[in-house]
Formats: C-alpha cells, sequence, structure tokens
C-alpha cells in the first residue's frame, strides 16, 4: 500500500501525441523537468507630448526549451521519434502533449479474492496538475553513461522545443 511518505522518484509522467489523431506515439517517466518559463518582450510607445512615461503593450512571447531529465520508458518511442525529426525529415516532426505531475501514488483494493503484487491493492496515479504543450519538437537527446557498475537510466536528457504551454488543474477528487 502507498503511504504518504512514499518515495516515488519518476514523478513526472510526459505523453506526446499525434497532432491529428490524438494517438499516443511517445510517452516516458521523468525525475526532473525544467523549462516552465514564458518571457513577453513588451513594446514600448512614446507618445509626444506625454513626458509621464511611455505606454507599455504586449509584444511578442517566447517560450524557454523544456528538459526533461533521468527517464524511462517501456520502448525506444522517444528516441525513434527524435531520430526521425533530425535526420530523416528536415522540417522537424512536431507533437503535442501533456507533462503531468504526479502525487503520491494512491492504492484501491483489486475486485475478487485474489491477491496482487500490492496486497491486494492496484496502485494509480493521482496527477495534482497537468501542462498542455502545443507543437513539440525534440532538440537534444541524451542516453546514459554506459558502465556495467553503475545503476543508470534508460535516457538521461531529453530537451523539448515548443510553441505554447497551458496549465490545467484536474478536478478534486468526488467532485
Amino acid at each position: 500500500m502507498a503511504d504518504s511518505g512514499e518515495f516515488v522518484p519518476f514523478r513526472f509522467k510526459v505523453s506526446l501525441y499525434h497532432s491529428d489523431s490524438n494517438e499516443l506515439l511517445c510517452a516516458g517517466y521523468f525525475s526532473e523537468v525544467t523549462g516552465f518559463e514564458i518571457t513577453m518582450e513588451p513594446k514600448t510607445i512614446r507618445e509626444g507630448g506625454r513626458n509621464w512615461g511611455d505606454h507599455q503593450r504586449a509584444g511578442p512571447t517566447k517560450f524557454a526549451p523544456m528538459t526533461l531529465k533521468r527517464g524511462v520508458t517501456s520502448v525506444n518511442d522517444l528516441w525513434s521519434w527524435f531520430d526521425i525529426t533530425t535526420r530523416q525529415n528536415f522540417y522537424g516532426y512536431r507533437l503535442h502533449g501533456e507533462i503531468s505531475v504526479l502525487g503520491n501514488p494512491t492504492a484501491k483494493p483489486l475486485g475478487g479474492s485474489g491477491k496482487g503484487a500490492h496486497g491486494g491493492q492496484s496502485v494509480t496515479e493521482n496527477p495534482v496538475m497537468v501542462w498542455k504543450l502545443n507543437g513539440v519538437m525534440p532538440t537534444k537527446f541524451k542516453g546514459p553513461d554506459l558502465n556495467a557498475t553503475a545503476n543508470q537510466v534508460a535516457i538521461e536528457e531529453l530537451q523539448l522545443v515548443h510553441e505554447g504551454i497551458e496549465l490545467q488543474r484536474p478536478a478534486p477528487a468526488g467532485a
């Protein structure tokens, strides 16, 4: 059973979908995600005769690259997507996706009388918030250093650029 003090090493679930069909193409779990940064550069407009400051208007918005670190995936789909985008297609194959911030896992009883691996309970993910990404394209893939004595993960670092980000909070449980 999962308790509130249980350590969950892969707290961020990344899912990437085909832009047209919403078919899941890539997925993985990561220990660290950075790059939640949006910068808007305001446009300053000076008005003749107005001596008390300039007019400030919204300007272009820039999104920082997302960096996913220390991840695992059950298949090599993230590598395949990076390989297709960077080597085989010159235009960059873009997806849309989401990064789910997972809370502590919750356990619920399994149906039937048989005991499972978790003492008759299944462990389910508990998303706390979900970041939606548009126009995602990989720009860097770094695998782990190969060392027979090290306990490394399958993906050391994956860097993504995107064309937009949106925060969605799941509905509270029982709502």
